[in-house]
């Protein structure tokens, strides 16, 4: 994927860098002074979801965003590798080489279950989480059949991908994806995410990431999480039922819930400001 394609600038890109960690060739963001802030977007995301959080973000801490296995800019080094254990493996090993082992991790959906699984696989677990509109649960009922199921066949599909590609990439596409989502976002934001969905590189790991997830185990470890955690909710989320978050607060040892009216799935990127200063009204707390 291009940085200017189309004429839209990758956000944050002043602070990018590229490593070679195996298996995979990372993209990283960071910048800042001070604690170690870890931010790790959603399914299908990059760092540009972070693009207005990340720069207030640095005012206060050391923070370090990165692009989920063969998702954004990091390219895909092992298809096997994109599912939650392995994604937790493989970010706090990077972490670790890089010498970042975070204070902090901030994740948004899927993100902060890789933050809560990260727990188990750093050197030493963070000092706090922050998870937005947080993925941690499985798809129930019909959905949590056929979902899954459709992610595999598509993944095996060496054609799945630039088809997905091509229709989400045209004019409506993401449009009409972001709505789902409940979200409404910028022109700028709209554009970034029609740039990442039109590569077909990154639309395949997403599919990979999809195929592979799998809760169970996070799940069952939830009541042995004793890191301070922060769960922030958009009650007007179409994509993750607010609900599932109150649910997993009632379970982690130390999680507090707060709800976010009239925003959507994409919370921290509809209300940057807002959200950011929850994060760092927690985090101060914490670290």
């Amino acid at each position: 994927m291009d940085w200017t394609r189309d004429g839209t600038d990758w956000s944050n890109r002043e602070h990018s860098r590229f490593v070679r960690h195996r298996p995979h060739y990372w993209h990283i963001q960071e910048a800042g002074d001070g604690p170690v802030v870890v931010l790790l977007h959603g399914t299908g995301g990059a760092t540009h979801s972070w693009r207005d959080v990340f720069p207030s973000l640095t005012r206060h801490y050391h923070v370090v965003a990165l692009d989920l296995p063969g998702q954004g800019f990091t390219k895909l080094g092992a298809r096997q590798r994109c599912g939650l254990d392995a994604m937790s493996q493989d970010i706090s090993a990077l972490l670790d080489g890089e010498g970042l082992l975070p204070d902090a991790i901030v994740g948004h959906s899927a993100g902060a279950a890789i933050a809560l699984r990260m727990v188990r696989d750093l050197k030493r677990p963070p000092k706090a989480i922050v998870g937005i509109n947080a993925a941690l649960e499985n798809f129930k009922g019909m959905a949590g059949w056929l979902f899954p199921v459709m992610a595999r066949m598509m993944a095996l599909n060496p054609f799945s991908a630039p088809e997905i590609s091509r229709w989400l990439g045209n004019a409506t596409g993401v449009e009409y994806m972001i709505g789902g989502l409940g979200s409404q976002l910028s022109p700028e934001g709209l554009a970034l995410y029609r740039k990442l969905v039109a590569d077909r590189h990154h639309t395949d790991a997403t599919l990979a990431m999809v195929a592979q997830w799998t809760l169970d185990g996070l799940g069952h470890d939830l009541p042995g999480i004793e890191v301070p955690t922060l769960l922030i909710v958009g009650e007007a989320d179409r994509a993750v039922p607010p609900s599932s978050s109150a649910r997993a607060a009632e379970r982690l040892p130390r999680a507090e819930f707060l709800r976010l009216p009239g925003l959507g799935h994409l919370a921290h990127e509809e209300a940057p400001e807002e959200v950011t200063a929850r994060i760092v009204s927690f985090l101060d707390a914490h670290l």
